[in-house]
């Protein structure tokens, strides 16, 4: 089984929304330099990535722009339906759950989680919030296979465990901590201040090149 890097997975999303952008223009076809030169990458990198899962294009021809979106939409998960599930409804999940490009995407929110109880029983945006302490069960019931995980520090962990203990394998994590998990569990950590520290280390240090 081949090892693909975050890095790779991450063109990959880059690649399939800017055919996206080319589709809505109207290009029937692409070139893997036009690609390249979209995402500030060498043609020979779009070619490297692509070449992991398979055989693309035409040689000289380059690419159908809608096949390679939608091979690269399936490679990424996009032609299914994902269930997901949502813990924390503070400002991050509160605007998580407004984000309508995830239900576009195929990620469907089925779920959410408070300890609040304020929120618990009452619908937000349309879908009941559930109290934590039934986590694990519901997690379960609804067959939830994505948890996004947006409470404070101090309970991110607990949350986690609970999450791993439902038999969920991927876990998008918001809290501002990392959380041990085992090795079959996947986990994206989104830390929105250390995003901020990269731009502001650019604005810093221009004599410098950050690669991609």
């Amino acid at each position: 089984m081949p090892k693909i890097s975050d890095s790779t997975i991450r063109r990959l999303s880059m690649y399939y929304r800017s055919l996206s952008e080319f589709e809505t223009k109207g290009y029937k076809t692409i070139s893997s330099e036009h690609l390249a030169k979209t995402e500030k990458l060498t043609p020979a990198q779009v070619r490297k990535d692509l070449s992991f899962f398979g055989s693309f294009g035409t040689r000289g021809l380059g690419y159908k722009t809608r096949e390679l979106k939608e091979r690269i939409g399936k490679i990424l998960g996009l032609d299914h339906i994902w269930n997901v599930a949502l813990i924390g409804l503070g400002n991050v999940g509160s605007a998580l759950v407004s984000y309508k490009e995830f239900q576009k995407q195929g990620f469907l929110i089925k779920l959410l989680f408070d300890n609040d109880q304020r929120k618990i029983n009452k619908k937000h945006k349309g879908i009941l919030v559930s109290d934590v302490k039934d986590l694990v069960e519901k997690l379960k019931n609804n067959k939830i296979e994505i948890v996004i995980i947006a409470v404070p520090t101090q309970a991110a962990q607990e949350v986690a465990d609970l999450v791993v203990s439902a038999g969920v394998k991927t876990i998008l994590n918001f809290a501002p901590t990392r959380i041990k998990v085992p090795q079959d569990v996947v986990v994206r950590f989104v830390n929105m201040a250390m995003e901020l520290e990269h731009l502001s280390f650019c604005l810093s240090n221009q004599d410098f090149s950050v690669a991609t």
